[in-house]
Protein backbone atom coordinates (compact mmCIF):
# COMPACT_ATOMS: atom_id res chain seq x y z
CA UNK A 1 0.00 0.00 0.00
CA UNK A 2 2.79 2.43 0.91
CA UNK A 3 4.44 1.78 -2.46
CA UNK A 4 1.55 3.60 -4.14
CA UNK A 5 2.10 7.38 -4.46
CA UNK A 6 -1.67 7.80 -4.49
CA UNK A 7 -2.08 6.08 -1.12
CA UNK A 8 0.90 7.88 0.38
CA UNK A 9 -0.69 11.22 -0.47
CA UNK A 10 -4.04 10.00 0.79
CA UNK A 11 -2.63 8.76 4.10
CA UNK A 12 -0.80 12.04 4.71
CA UNK A 13 -3.99 13.97 4.02
CA UNK A 14 -6.00 11.59 6.25
CA UNK A 15 -3.56 12.03 9.13
CA UNK A 16 -3.68 15.81 8.81
CA UNK A 17 -7.47 15.79 8.69
CA UNK A 18 -7.76 13.42 11.66
CA UNK A 19 -5.56 15.63 13.84
CA UNK A 20 -6.88 19.04 12.78
CA UNK A 21 -10.64 18.51 12.45
CA UNK A 22 -11.41 17.60 16.11
CA UNK A 23 -9.56 20.72 17.33
CA UNK A 24 -12.24 23.08 16.07
CA UNK A 25 -14.88 20.44 16.70
CA UNK A 26 -14.08 20.69 20.41
CA UNK A 27 -15.00 24.37 20.43
CA UNK A 28 -18.14 23.81 18.34
CA UNK A 29 -19.35 21.11 20.73
CA UNK A 30 -18.63 23.40 23.70
CA UNK A 31 -20.72 26.13 22.05
CA UNK A 32 -23.51 23.69 21.10
CA UNK A 33 -22.98 24.48 17.41
CA UNK A 34 -22.18 20.97 16.21
CA UNK A 35 -24.09 21.46 12.96
CA UNK A 36 -22.09 24.51 11.89
CA UNK A 37 -19.64 22.25 10.05
CA UNK A 38 -22.50 20.82 7.98
CA UNK A 39 -23.69 24.25 6.91
CA UNK A 40 -20.17 25.38 5.99
CA UNK A 41 -19.61 22.11 4.15
CA UNK A 42 -22.61 22.76 1.95
CA UNK A 43 -21.25 26.20 1.14
CA UNK A 44 -17.90 24.61 0.30
CA UNK A 45 -19.71 22.54 -2.32
CA UNK A 46 -20.76 25.76 -4.02
CA UNK A 47 -17.10 26.83 -3.90
CA UNK A 48 -16.05 23.61 -5.62
CA UNK A 49 -18.53 24.35 -8.41
CA UNK A 50 -17.26 27.94 -8.61
CA UNK A 51 -13.73 26.57 -9.08
CA UNK A 52 -14.99 24.33 -11.86
CA UNK A 53 -16.76 27.27 -13.48
CA UNK A 54 -13.65 29.47 -13.29
CA UNK A 55 -11.48 26.78 -14.85
CA UNK A 56 -13.96 25.56 -17.46
CA UNK A 57 -12.25 27.46 -20.26
CA UNK A 58 -8.81 26.03 -19.45
CA UNK A 59 -9.71 22.33 -19.35
CA UNK A 60 -10.53 19.61 -16.80
CA UNK A 61 -7.13 19.76 -15.09
CA UNK A 62 -7.59 23.42 -14.22
CA UNK A 63 -11.10 22.79 -12.99
CA UNK A 64 -9.89 20.23 -10.46
CA UNK A 65 -6.97 22.44 -9.41
CA UNK A 66 -9.30 25.32 -8.61
CA UNK A 67 -11.82 23.19 -6.72
CA UNK A 68 -10.16 23.34 -3.28
CA UNK A 69 -9.27 27.06 -3.42
CA UNK A 70 -12.84 27.75 -4.48
CA UNK A 71 -14.11 25.69 -1.54
CA UNK A 72 -11.90 27.67 0.84
CA UNK A 73 -13.26 31.00 -0.42
CA UNK A 74 -16.90 29.88 -0.31
CA UNK A 75 -16.59 28.20 3.11
CA UNK A 76 -14.97 31.26 4.69
CA UNK A 77 -17.57 33.54 3.09
CA UNK A 78 -20.40 31.37 4.40
CA UNK A 79 -18.89 31.24 7.90
CA UNK A 80 -18.55 35.03 8.01
CA UNK A 81 -22.12 35.50 6.78
CA UNK A 82 -23.59 33.18 9.39
CA UNK A 83 -21.62 34.89 12.16
CA UNK A 84 -22.83 38.31 11.00
CA UNK A 85 -26.43 37.07 10.89
CA UNK A 86 -26.10 35.48 14.32
CA UNK A 87 -24.54 38.59 15.87
CA UNK A 88 -27.14 40.99 14.51
CA UNK A 89 -29.94 38.71 15.62
CA UNK A 90 -32.07 39.18 12.53
CA UNK A 91 -32.75 35.46 12.40
CA UNK A 92 -32.03 32.53 14.65
CA UNK A 93 -28.92 30.39 14.29
CA UNK A 94 -30.79 27.31 13.12
CA UNK A 95 -32.53 29.28 10.35
CA UNK A 96 -29.19 30.68 9.20
CA UNK A 97 -27.76 27.16 9.11
CA UNK A 98 -30.76 25.98 7.09
CA UNK A 99 -30.11 28.73 4.56
CA UNK A 100 -26.52 27.52 4.20
CA UNK A 101 -27.66 23.90 3.86
CA UNK A 102 -30.14 24.49 1.08
CA UNK A 103 -28.35 27.32 -0.69
CA UNK A 104 -25.02 25.47 -0.70
CA UNK A 105 -26.37 22.30 -2.27
CA UNK A 106 -28.55 24.11 -4.81
CA UNK A 107 -25.79 26.54 -5.77
CA UNK A 108 -23.27 23.73 -6.21
CA UNK A 109 -25.52 21.71 -8.50
CA UNK A 110 -26.47 24.73 -10.62
CA UNK A 111 -22.92 26.03 -11.00
CA UNK A 112 -21.48 22.62 -11.85
CA UNK A 113 -24.03 22.42 -14.66
CA UNK A 114 -22.95 25.83 -15.95
CA UNK A 115 -19.33 24.62 -15.89
CA UNK A 116 -20.21 21.76 -18.23
CA UNK A 117 -20.23 19.04 -15.57
CA UNK A 118 -22.95 16.96 -13.99
CA UNK A 119 -24.04 16.18 -10.45
CA UNK A 120 -22.01 12.96 -10.73
CA UNK A 121 -18.82 15.07 -10.88
CA UNK A 122 -19.59 16.26 -7.36
CA UNK A 123 -19.69 12.76 -5.87
CA UNK A 124 -16.01 12.72 -4.94
CA UNK A 125 -16.40 16.04 -3.13
CA UNK A 126 -19.62 14.97 -1.44
CA UNK A 127 -18.28 11.73 0.04
CA UNK A 128 -14.50 11.99 -0.34
CA UNK A 129 -12.21 10.49 -2.96
CA UNK A 130 -8.56 9.60 -2.39
CA UNK A 131 -7.96 9.36 -6.13
CA UNK A 132 -8.46 13.12 -6.43
CA UNK A 133 -5.73 14.03 -3.90
CA UNK A 134 -2.78 15.56 -5.76
CA UNK A 135 0.61 16.77 -4.58
CA UNK A 136 -0.50 20.44 -4.43
CA UNK A 137 -3.60 19.33 -2.51
CA UNK A 138 -1.38 17.70 0.13
CA UNK A 139 0.66 20.89 0.55
CA UNK A 140 -2.47 23.02 0.74
CA UNK A 141 -4.00 20.63 3.27
CA UNK A 142 -0.81 20.69 5.34
CA UNK A 143 -0.73 24.50 5.36
CA UNK A 144 -4.38 24.78 6.38
CA UNK A 145 -3.97 22.08 9.04
CA UNK A 146 -1.00 23.93 10.57
CA UNK A 147 -3.07 27.12 10.66
CA UNK A 148 -6.01 25.34 12.30
CA UNK A 149 -3.74 23.77 14.93
CA UNK A 150 -1.95 27.07 15.58
CA UNK A 151 -5.21 28.88 16.26
CA UNK A 152 -7.05 26.04 18.02
CA UNK A 153 -4.19 25.06 20.34
CA UNK A 154 -2.33 28.37 20.63
CA UNK A 155 -5.45 30.36 21.58
CA UNK A 156 -7.04 27.61 23.66
CA UNK A 157 -7.43 29.63 26.91
CA UNK A 158 -9.15 32.55 25.19
CA UNK A 159 -11.31 30.36 22.95
CA UNK A 160 -12.30 28.15 25.88
CA UNK A 161 -13.42 31.20 27.85
CA UNK A 162 -15.41 32.39 24.84
CA UNK A 163 -17.12 29.04 24.23
CA UNK A 164 -17.78 28.31 27.90
CA UNK A 165 -19.29 31.67 28.85
CA UNK A 166 -19.38 34.49 26.31
CA UNK A 167 -20.52 37.07 28.84
CA UNK A 168 -17.66 36.19 31.16
CA UNK A 169 -15.22 36.46 28.27
CA UNK A 170 -16.59 39.91 27.40
CA UNK A 171 -16.31 41.20 30.97
CA UNK A 172 -12.77 39.79 31.12
CA UNK A 173 -11.76 42.12 28.31
CA UNK A 174 -11.46 39.54 25.54
CA UNK A 175 -12.31 40.67 21.98
CA UNK A 176 -15.43 38.53 21.77
CA UNK A 177 -16.51 39.71 18.33
CA UNK A 178 -13.12 39.03 16.77
CA UNK A 179 -12.84 35.64 18.48
CA UNK A 180 -16.31 34.60 17.32
CA UNK A 181 -15.37 35.50 13.76
CA UNK A 182 -12.06 33.66 14.13
CA UNK A 183 -13.80 30.47 15.29
CA UNK A 184 -16.17 30.62 12.31
CA UNK A 185 -13.37 31.23 9.80
CA UNK A 186 -11.10 28.51 11.19
CA UNK A 187 -14.05 26.09 11.22
CA UNK A 188 -14.49 26.89 7.53
CA UNK A 189 -10.82 26.18 6.88
CA UNK A 190 -11.21 22.87 8.72
CA UNK A 191 -14.02 21.92 6.36
CA UNK A 192 -11.79 22.74 3.38
CA UNK A 193 -8.98 20.65 4.89
CA UNK A 194 -11.23 17.63 5.34
CA UNK A 195 -13.12 17.80 2.06
CA UNK A 196 -10.83 15.57 0.00
CA UNK A 197 -10.77 12.74 2.56
CA UNK A 198 -14.32 12.53 3.95
CA UNK A 199 -16.34 14.80 1.67
CA UNK A 200 -18.38 17.88 2.52
CA UNK A 201 -21.46 15.91 3.57
CA UNK A 202 -19.57 13.94 6.22
CA UNK A 203 -16.94 16.44 7.34
CA UNK A 204 -18.92 17.51 10.40
CA UNK A 205 -18.84 13.94 11.71
CA UNK A 206 -15.02 13.94 11.78
CA UNK A 207 -15.11 17.24 13.62
CA UNK A 208 -17.73 16.21 16.20
CA UNK A 209 -17.83 12.43 16.78
CA UNK A 210 -14.23 12.07 18.10
CA UNK A 211 -14.94 14.94 20.49
CA UNK A 212 -18.14 13.31 21.70
CA UNK A 213 -16.22 10.07 22.24
CA UNK A 214 -13.44 11.81 24.17
CA UNK A 215 -15.97 13.56 26.41
CA UNK A 216 -17.14 10.19 27.67
CA UNK A 217 -13.83 9.51 29.43
CA UNK A 218 -11.84 12.77 29.59
CA UNK A 219 -12.09 14.96 32.67
CA UNK A 220 -10.86 18.28 31.30
CA UNK A 221 -11.17 20.42 28.20
CA UNK A 222 -7.52 19.97 27.27
CA UNK A 223 -7.71 16.19 27.74
CA UNK A 224 -10.85 16.06 25.60
CA UNK A 225 -9.14 17.92 22.77
CA UNK A 226 -5.98 15.80 22.92
CA UNK A 227 -7.87 12.52 23.02
CA UNK A 228 -10.17 13.63 20.19
CA UNK A 229 -7.16 14.52 18.03
CA UNK A 230 -5.62 11.09 18.59
CA UNK A 231 -8.88 9.28 17.91
CA UNK A 232 -9.50 11.35 14.78
CA UNK A 233 -6.09 10.46 13.40
CA UNK A 234 -6.63 6.76 14.10
CA UNK A 235 -10.07 6.48 12.47
CA UNK A 236 -9.04 8.52 9.40
CA UNK A 237 -5.91 6.48 8.72
CA UNK A 238 -7.68 3.19 9.53
CA UNK A 239 -10.63 4.05 7.30
CA UNK A 240 -8.38 4.92 4.39
CA UNK A 241 -6.39 1.71 4.92
CA UNK A 242 -9.58 -0.36 4.77
CA UNK A 243 -10.49 1.21 1.43
CA UNK A 244 -7.19 -0.04 0.01
CA UNK A 245 -8.34 -3.63 0.53
CA UNK A 246 -12.05 -3.15 -0.14
CA UNK A 247 -13.75 -0.85 -2.69
CA UNK A 248 -15.58 1.32 -0.16
CA UNK A 249 -16.19 5.04 0.16
CA UNK A 250 -13.36 6.57 2.24
CA UNK A 251 -15.56 9.17 3.91
CA UNK A 252 -18.31 6.73 4.84
CA UNK A 253 -15.77 4.22 6.17
CA UNK A 254 -14.07 6.83 8.36
CA UNK A 255 -17.37 8.03 9.80
CA UNK A 256 -18.63 4.51 10.51
CA UNK A 257 -15.39 3.74 12.34
CA UNK A 258 -15.73 6.94 14.37
CA UNK A 259 -19.32 6.12 15.33
CA UNK A 260 -18.32 2.54 16.15
CA UNK A 261 -15.59 3.87 18.45
CA UNK A 262 -18.14 6.10 20.14
CA UNK A 263 -20.50 3.16 20.70
CA UNK A 264 -17.73 1.01 22.19
CA UNK A 265 -16.53 3.76 24.53
CA UNK A 266 -20.11 4.57 25.53
CA UNK A 267 -20.64 0.94 26.52
CA UNK A 268 -17.32 0.72 28.35
CA UNK A 269 -17.26 4.16 29.99
CA UNK A 270 -19.43 3.20 33.01
CA UNK A 271 -16.93 0.45 33.80
CA UNK A 272 -13.93 2.73 33.20
CA UNK A 273 -15.35 5.39 35.47
CA UNK A 274 -16.14 3.00 38.33
CA UNK A 275 -13.79 3.56 41.25
CA UNK A 276 -13.85 1.75 44.57
CA UNK A 277 -14.93 3.94 47.44
CA UNK A 278 -11.71 3.15 49.30
CA UNK A 279 -8.66 1.38 48.01
CA UNK A 280 -7.70 -1.90 49.68
CA UNK A 281 -5.62 -1.26 52.75
CA UNK A 282 -6.70 2.38 53.05
CA UNK A 283 -8.02 1.86 56.56
CA UNK A 284 -4.74 0.34 57.66
CA UNK A 285 -2.78 3.26 56.17
CA UNK A 286 -5.02 5.83 57.82
CA UNK A 287 -4.77 4.16 61.21
CA UNK A 288 -7.48 3.63 63.80
CA UNK A 289 -10.18 6.21 64.15
CA UNK A 290 -9.78 8.63 67.05
CA UNK A 291 -12.48 7.93 69.65
CA UNK A 292 -14.80 10.76 70.53
CA UNK A 293 -14.57 12.14 74.05
CA UNK A 294 -17.03 13.94 76.21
Amino acid sequence: MLASPLMRRGLIAALLVGVAAPVMGTYLVQRRMALLGDGIGHMALTGVAMGWLAGAAAGPGTRDALAVPGAVVAAVTGAVLIEVVRRRGRTSGDVALALLFYGGIAGGVLLIGLAGGTAANLTGYLFGSVSTVTGPDVWLTAGLAVLVLAVGVGLRPALFALCHDEEFARTSGLPVGALNLLVAVVAALTVAVSMRVVGVLLVSAVMIVPVATAQLVARSFAATMGLAMGLGAVVCVAGLTITWFHPLSPGATVVVLAIGAYALVALASPVLRMRPARAPGAAARCGPATPRTG
